[in-house]
């Protein structure tokens, strides 16, 4: 049983530091939930297919809901459909820790992603319940609504919905509006929801790193140094359609030739950088798309994501200026667009540090690194010191059916989860 393995595992470090490395999350029964939210919404063919706002997701909460109220917590859905739940803290005076994520899937998704994160911040709050050990802070557990599909539930706490987010609908076929009436929550009473910056002493997200850093290092935790910014591009590359037969080679304006081209240069400039920057282009338009065609119009994706906002720039300058001397020496025009940007966030040093020396005491391995995803921490940044913590995933496959983290990686971030929570409550921030 793995409850039996991690009480072999804390016995040194219990032995030599203070009460609170007695607590133990049940890693069995949070393995276990794991397994038992996997069937709503599960698959035959494996994976889970999530959605929010759809009736397994709905089906999934109400599960959510029951497990919390046999947890000992009393959960509310607030006008956002976030599912809420507190447990008092000693000091009145003191602003509540919060931690979660999220439930939902993305189509033909895993059962870990946003998952893990939510069921141990349950877990966490479940044990601090059962042990009768009452934190100097409030603890707040938030499991976000709709965070694939843009981080809803997290804006509306944070930065706020607009009319227009309101009508975008979702993969469930149902309006963010009507999802999230939905789920219960209120989207005529969302200003009741937002939250102002510093009504978080800290928000602390556990997640898969949905890349495969650990495991290619053997290590078993991540300390999240921040989550990357994104700078997307839609390059277009016009030349001039014509017959592919009877148009020599050599007065061809062939706009596809230009793109493809730009693809692989422009990835050749990312590698060159030498550091955890990604470059990645994903789409590709093609105009007439014919075999029989030389192309007219070639439009492609760009994306860099790192950190740094200066590294973002660098590579985006050399890129833009690679596109315009691929269209020069090819007789082609190109125009390059601006479609996505978001700045980085980056965790607050203090809850890194946090993390770090919690993980070190309990002999587990580390890495910093970045996260490349977006999660619902960068947007709980905007109110509240911010940290995160990352376990493997295996093979680094995420957003994908086969999906799957250990059960002792699990229950190993859930226990540093809590441990993690314990010095932030004993420490001022």
């Amino acid at each position: 049983m793995i409850t039996n393995l991690f009480a072999l595992l804390f016995t040194a470090v219990s032995a030599s530091s203070n009460a609170d490395s007695l607590l133990q999350i049940n890693a069995d029964r949070l393995n276990a939930n794991l397994q038992t939210l996997s069937k709503f919404g599960s698959q035959p063919e494996k994976g889970t297919s999530r959605l929010a706002y759809s009736d397994a997701d709905k089906a999934g909460r109400q599960w959510v809901l029951e497990e919390m109220t046999r947890g000992g917590l009393s959960p509310s859905i607030d006008a956002a459909g976030n599912i809420v739940a507190t447990l008092a803290g000693s000091d009145p005076n003191l602003k509540p820790l919060a931690t979660g994520s999220h439930i939902d899937t993305v189509p033909q998704g895993g059962n870990f992603d946003g998952i893990v994160g939510s069921l141990s911040a349950l877990e966490v709050a479940r044990t601090l319940h059962e042990s009768r050990k009452r934190l100097k802070h409030p603890l707040r557990v938030i499991l976000f609504s709709n965070e694939e599909g843009g981080h809803t539930g997290s804006r509306a706490l944070t930065s706020g919905l607009s009319e227009d987010d309101l009508q975008f609908k979702s993969l469930s076929g149902k309006t963010v509006e009507e999802g999230i009436r939905f789920i219960g929550g209120n989207p005529d009473q969302l200003n009741a929801a937002k939250l102002s910056p510093g009504e978080f002493s800290a928000f602390v997200e556990l997640h898969v790193e949905q890349g495969g850093m650990l495991e290619e290092k053997k290590k078993q935790i991540g300390i999240v140094q921040g989550i990357v910014g994104i700078k997307r591009w839609m390059i277009t590359f016009q030349g001039i359609q014509n017959h592919a037969g009877s148009t020599p080679m050599h007065l061809r304006k062939d706009a596809l030739l230009g793109a493809s081209e730009f693809v692989l240069k422009s990835q050749e400039l990312a590698l060159a950088l030498g550091t955890p920057q990604v470059a990645t282009s994903g789409k590709l338009d093609v105009t007439p798309n014919a075999p029989n065609v030389i192309a007219g119009k070639a439009v492609v994706s760009f994306e860099t994501r790192d950190l740094h906002t200066d590294n973002i720039a660098r590579l985006g300058n050399q890129v833009l200026s690679l596109a315009k001397k691929i269209a020069k020496k090819r007789k082609l025009t190109v125009q390059a667009d601006l479609v996505y940007d978001t700045a980085p966030v980056l965790t607050d040093r203090a809850i890194e540090n946090a993390v770090e020396s919690n993980a070190k005491k309990m002999g587990f391995s580390t890495l910093r690194l970045p996260s490349g995803a977006g999660h619902d921490a960068q947007e709980m940044a905007r109110i509240a010191p911010m940290g995160m913590i990352f376990i493997p995933s295996q093979a680094g496959v995420s957003h994908h059916k086969d999906e799957f983290t250990e059960p002792g990686d699990v229950a190993r971030g859930a226990q540093l989860l809590l441990q993690t929570l314990l010095e932030l409550d004993r420490t001022p921030l």
